[in-house]
C-alpha cells in the first residue's frame, strides 16, 4: 500500500500488537518511524511525499483541485488526478 511510504511529521507510539508483544516488557510502545496503514496521519503523509516527487519532476499543482497535478511542455499538457479509494 501506498500509505506505508509516507514520511511521519510528529511523533507517533502504538502499543505493541498482539502476538508480537514483548513478554519481558509487555507495557512498552513502539516509536513509530514510518507511516502505518490505518493511522489517521497515513493518507496525507503518502500525499505530501508524492506531492514533493511530481512537483520536482516539473508537474504543477492546479490551483482549483488540491488532487490533480499538469505537467505543459511547449504544446504539450499531462494532467495527472489522484485518486485514493476506502478512506
Amino acid at each position: 500500500t501506498a500509505f506505508f511510504h509516507g514520511d511521519l511529521a510528529e511523533t507517533v507510539y502504538m502499543h505493541q500488537p498482539p502476538g508480537f508483544r514483548d513478554s519481558a516488557h509487555p507495557d512498552y510502545v513502539c516509536l513509530l518511524q514510518r507511516s502505518l496503514y490505518g493511522l489517521k496521519q497515513a493518507p496525507r503523509a503518502w500525499f505530501q511525499r508524492f506531492a514533493h516527487y511530481i512537483t520536482g519532476v516539473r508537474f504543477s499543482p492546479s490551483r482549483c483541485d488540491s488532487s490533480l497535478f499538469i505537467y505543459r511542455q511547449g504544446t504539450d499538457t499531462a494532467y495527472l488526478l489522484l485518486y485514493v479509494d476506502d478512506m
